[in-house]
């Protein structure tokens, strides 16, 4: 095998490797969400966003499938995103007492129910890179929930009807492939995650405004989707 070769080989693995590296650090976001301590929580959190947003460019830029045609990334990836999106999430809203007493359990399992489902569509990613149904950012949703600061009947609320969504054929944003507006959208994106992380430093007293102000970004993803898939209707 020649030098480059192995280099293509040891890069492939590495990029497999920081895909897999998401799964630990959701347990280590467990243990956070045990023990109460959501500033710990959230940077793990945090670091398994990161390495979504990043894993699947450079597999692409190595040619993981090319160099390793016998190893499933995408499966790998759809593996540790169901449990670092939805699994830990759903864990931590039960946890840190953020719903109603009565129904928390049954409304902290309608995201892992729905998007059980919304993973094994088909068409959950599409040819032109897009994702069908609410994309299961049960991580974000969970982060605002907690930083606002609303009513545990709201909290619910709002779990049910983004589990709702994830049946909903509307098409989201992939924000590192849809050719619409990637550049601002990458753009946003990085800011917003900057605001987010000087968030979680400020942890428990988060400034309210900096808070509200954030939104700006998921209120920005969710409206450019909507009139994406209502011009394409």
């Amino acid at each position: 095998m020649s030098e480059a070769s192995r280099g293509r080989l040891v890069a492939a693995w590495g990029v497999h490797l920081l895909t897999a590296s998401s799964a630990p650090a959701g347990i280590l976001a467990l243990l956070a969400a045990e023990r109460r301590d959501a500033a710990t929580a959230f940077w793990w959190m945090a670091y398994t966003l990161a390495v979504d947003a990043i894993d699947g460019t450079l597999a692409r830029a190595v040619g993981v499938k090319r160099v390793l045609p016998f190893f499933d990334g995408t499966r790998l990836d759809d593996l540790v995103d169901y449990f670092t999106y939805v699994i830990v999430p759903a864990f931590f809203v039960l946890h840190m007492d953020l719903l109603p007493a009565g129904v928390a359990v049954p409304v902290a399992l309608a995201p892992v129910l729905a998007s059980a489902y919304g993973f094994c569509r088909t068409d959950a990613k599409t040819a032109d890179h897009y994702f069908t149904g609410f994309p299961s950012y049960w991580n974000i949703v969970v982060f605002y929930l907690y930083g606002l600061g609303w009513p545990r009947a709201v909290n619910a609320a709002v779990l049910v009807a983004f589990s709702v969504a994830v049946f909903v054929p509307i098409r989201y944003l992939y924000p590192s492939r849809t050719t619409t507006l990637r550049g601002l959208t990458i753009a946003l994106g990085i800011v917003w995650g900057a605001v987010c992380l000087y968030l979680f430093t400020r942890l428990p007293t988060m400034p309210r405004g900096l808070l509200l102000a954030s939104l700006a970004f998921p209120v920005y993803y969710v409206g450019v989707s909507l009139v994406l898939q209502l011009q394409r209707e």
